[in-house]
């Protein structure tokens, strides 16, 4: 009897192959830091891999279509009533939020201010999430021929998901508002405070530091973007505060709030596209936090650090004014 071909052999040094393995990868991490090129090539190849991840991610449409096609019809009732009491509610939005604005464009004319210009905006469908759990990131089906480009702001039915960070023809990595490596500027919805929200790595967590030990914070308060740096638009919902803790001998506050957004349930996005504000109408705070290094920008050479002039000065900007 013939012995069986095993499936995997080994080589006489498998170790040095893990090194050069070990060497390449560095390599590739050098090259991706300090030459433009391989950022053009990761992009290229992550078009070629494109009809690959939709492939991929054909099962599970094919899995949601037969449900809806075996769907029982009581279901279909029951939801068909549910989306029509959600259709009354938002229509009795709607109508206070017509007379609401009607009165902020009659103060607005009073104050000789200008209205604010609807943002454009397309949208976009998910395509992956990603598995590892120390990183917050999901691809999208927008790309360049949708003119998306890096640090596009996302947003889902509740709040801002995050910012692309990384483009390719079809397709869009966007990094999420909860991960590690990214910061939005945000401001309280009640006061105006202004702040910088860090994500934490875990989904339903975000990290606000340097908070003054007399700043007027509390549980409940609504985070939204304050427009500093200029990527983000201005009143967008980020994360509610979940959590303050203070102590008398401590000059900062520990304070953590749930980003808005759920991405865990959203399957449908806005990619917004905002006016891009002139820099000589930004103020002094307002343009050095546009030179923020924000974490997770993989076009610049410094990503993984902030500019902590900046930083400082976006965290004082409310000070500042009252000042």
């Amino acid at each position: 009897m013939r012995p069986i071909k095993p499936l995997f052999s080994y080589g006489p040094i498998p170790t040095y192959r893990m090194l050069l393995c070990a060497v390449l990868a560095f390599g590739l991490m050098f090259a991706e830091h300090r030459f433009s090129a391989v950022e053009t090539a990761r992009s290229h190849m992550t078009t070629i891999v494109a009809p690959i991840q939709w492939l991929v991610a054909l099962p599970s449409e094919g899995v949601r279509w037969g449900a809806m096609a075996i769907s029982d019809q009581q279901a279909l009732i029951d939801e068909n009533g549910r989306l029509r009491e959600q259709l009354l509610t938002l229509s009795n939005r709607v109508q206070r939020m017509a007379s609401l604005t009607a009165e902020n464009v009659h103060l607005r004319e009073l104050l000789n201010a200008p209205n604010p210009a609807d943002v454009p905006y397309i949208t976009a469908e998910l395509l992956s999430l990603d598995s590892d759990p120390f990183t917050q990131q999901m691809v999208i089906n927008r790309g360049r021929r949708d003119s998306v480009y890096i640090g596009q702001p996302v947003m889902d039915a509740s709040g801002l998901i995050g910012q692309v960070v990384s483009v390719s023809a079809y397709t869009s990595r966007v990094l999420m508002v909860a991960d590690a490596n990214h910061a939005v500027p945000v401001e309280i919805n009640r006061n105006g405070l202004r702040f910088i929200a860090q994500g934490t790595g875990q989904l339903d967590s975000l990290n606000i530091p340097s908070v003054p030990a007399t700043a007027d914070i509390r549980e409940g308060d609504l985070l939204v973007t304050s427009g500093l740096g200029g990527r983000f638009p201005q009143g967008y919902p980020v994360a509610r505060v979940v959590d303050v803790k203070r102590e008398s001998s401590q000059a900062f506050m520990e304070v953590s709030a749930a980003p808005i957004s759920q991405p865990e349930r959203s399957r449908y996005f806005l990619l917004l596209f905002p006016p891009e504000r002139p820099e000589e109408s930004l103020s002094g705070p307002e343009r050095m936090a546009r030179q923020v290094v924000w974490p997770g920008d993989p076009g610049h050479p410094d990503a993984n650090r902030i500019n902590e002039d900046a930083l400082t000065a976006a965290l004082t900007l409310q000070s500042t004014e009252q000042e």
